[in-house]
């Protein structure tokens, strides 16, 4: 026990008994007066435990509650994330009572007859009777529990993770090929008995764990194919009778808030469901086909969607670079690069990292994927009957510091970007454009002289995503004599090792797991400036930048090979490497 707390307990020094939580986390610094105060009122209303009510509300994190908890209570706390559980703690408690009890069973010492469980809840003493009366059942003897504090949303995601997941797909399946895909519920029986709810519950989770980013319904002539997009590319995991998707299809669009009797024109939804104890937004569109409506859920998980911008995976020098941009307060920044090459990640990467009480940050997005304390988000719709560029002349009103605009479509857009940035605003957006030296003419074509140009453009980041090497499989080979020619390496010297994808269980037989990005950052300085006011070419640009030390995304990824982060033939798929041949 000594030992596994040095790997990831926590024990802290207990409060006077007579503090309450809502001082302890005042204490902290973690809760303002006036947001405690509002807690208190919600929580009047709804009844539920201060704790639950602040994480419900978005005022504290789940990590702070558990540590403010720990020192309230003088007890132990945990991350799960760094800590195994014990093969024999696992088997004692079956996974129904560890979800009942919302628990999650650590270590059974059978010397002292105790057992050691993660607890959300030190106060839930129905839950920790529950499993004391199960495990008497079930070793004859009375035992010893002891708690330790742990985040509830971990507790479920380490039930799951243990226990495997909670929904069987192939099951749920089974059952609706022998007994039908469209039965209805018997009077009083519960909705989710129904084998089809059951089934579109168990995709959503078990997209979600397997990190997708969008899950794919596809109606065949004679099948339903169901496809998951993961690291950027699509993967087959299941075809079911098209007898299903009838019924499958009303269900997405109930809990999606579609209309069911609309067919034949495409829809928009949205819907939040609870996967490992916290909320996942999934974006949903309906759009018709031949051989009946496809469906296309794009999976918002918060939890992944907001990353450090430390943790991006950029290169020192991207990151130092990516600084010096956020250091200069007034003028535009664009963020370059297709659909799916991670912009809204970095975007709000960004916005997380200077977001605080001292700025106002407002954003125009189609529409809002995550949202962000603090920070005014507007989300663009038809309802709303107004266009980027209205957007933005409405929130010069609105005392910003800091404008995100969605992207830049037209001329209106980009000259109310570019009037922002003028008038002493940071301004981020997106463009769609092959490079980010590329980026400037295209601006030109849009509309924007060079005179508004210069002066005000803070710098373009050009973006693409990598598939990261399977750790557990990546196989090392010598690069041949066309590789080293790819990877600008001198024939003269030593052909360097680097790395391609096998395949095994881990990594679905892909020989990629997860995804890097790799970014060309272009700084405009003042020498630039010139050029671009007298419309220098763009070899011209370019020769400038490199004097400046610009790296192109082709380098990059060069890097990330060299690195064994990636494989070549990856790189080729992503970024141009034609000039190097």
């Amino acid at each position: 026990m000594k030992d596994a707390r040095k790997a990831g307990f926590t024990m802290m020094t207990p409060l006077s008994s007579a503090a309450a939580l809502g001082d302890a986390l005042l204490a902290m610094g973690l809760l303002s007066p006036d947001l405690l105060r509002i807690a208190r009122l919600e929580q009047a209303k709804s009844g539920l435990p201060l704790e639950k009510q602040l994480t419900a509300l978005g005022f504290v994190t789940e990590t702070a509650l558990r540590d403010a908890l720990s020192a309230n209570l003088g007890k132990a706390s945990v991350d799960l994330a760094h800590v195994m559980a014990d093969a024999a703690a696992l088997t004692l408690l079956p996974k129904e009572v560890a979800q009942a009890a919302h628990v999650l069973p650590l270590y059974y010492d059978a010397q002292k007859n105790r057992m050691t469980l993660a607890v959300a809840d030190s106060h839930d003493l129905p839950g920790q009777d529950r499993v004391r009366e199960f495990l008497r059942g079930k070793l004859g003897a009375t035992v010893t529990l002891e708690t330790l504090l742990a985040e509830s949303s971990e507790i479920m995601a380490a039930i799951d993770r243990y226990y495997g997941y909670a929904l069987s797909i192939d099951g749920i399946v089974a059952e609706i090929e022998n007994n039908g895909a469209g039965t209805t519920t018997p009077a009083g029986e519960q909705e989710f008995s129904q084998p089809t709810v059951r089934l579109i519950d168990a995709i959503l989770t078990d997209a979600v764990k397997e990190g997708a980013s969008d899950i794919h319904f596809e109606p065949e002539e004679n099948f339903l194919r169901i496809r998951y997009r993961q690291d950027g590319i699509l993967r087959q995991i299941r075809a079911l009778h098209k007898s299903c998707w009838s019924a499958m299809c009303v269900r997405i669009k109930v809990i999606s808030g579609m209309n069911i009797a609309e067919t034949r024109a495409p829809q928009d939804g949205r819907v939040t469901f609870s996967v490992s104890g916290r909320p996942v937004d999934f974006r949903v569109s309906s759009q018709p086909t031949l051989h009946g409506e496809n469906m296309v859920l794009r999976v918002l998980d918060r939890q992944k969607g907001i990353v450090p911008l430390a943790d991006l995976g950029l290169s020192d020098a991207a990151q130092a670079l990516l600084t010096r941009l956020l250091a200069r307060p007034e003028g535009v920044i664009l963020l370059t690069g297709p659909t799916g090459s991670g912009k809204t990640t970095s975007l709000y990467a960004i916005l997380n990292r200077i977001n605080s009480e001292r700025i106002h940050i407002m954003t125009l997005e189609d529409p809002v994927e995550y949202p962000l304390p603090i920070v005014r988000q507007t989300s663009m719709s038809d309802a709303l009957r107004m266009d980027f560029a209205n957007g933005v002349r409405a929130m010069l009103r609105q005392d910003p510091d800091v404008i995100l605009v969605g992207e830049i479509r037209d001329e209106d857009t980009a000259i109310m970007a570019f009037r922002a940035a003028m008038t002493g605003h940071q301004v981020f957006a997106t463009l769609h454009s092959n490079s980010a030296v590329g980026a400037l003419p295209r601006l030109m074509d849009i509309g924007v002289t060079p005179e508004i140009l210069a002066g005000n453009l803070i710098g373009v980041i050009a973006q693409r995503l990598l598939r990261r090497l399977c750790p557990r499989c990546k196989q090392a080979v010598i690069a041949t004599r066309v590789e080293c020619r790819l990877l600008g390496w001198s024939e003269d010297a030593v052909a360097p090792q680097i790395y391609q994808p096998a395949g095994c269980n881990h990594c679905h037989f892909t020989g990629y797991r997860g995804r890097l990005p790799i970014m060309e950052i272009l700084r405009v300085d003042s020498d630039m400036d010139e050029l671009i006011a007298r419309r220098a070419t763009t070899n011209e640009l370019l020769r400038h930048a490199r004097q400046q030390g610009f790296c192109a995304l082709a380098e990059e990824g060069v890097a990330q090979v060299l690195a064994g982060a990636t494989a070549l033939t990856e790189l080729a798929r992503v970024a141009d490497l034609s000039d190097r041949m």
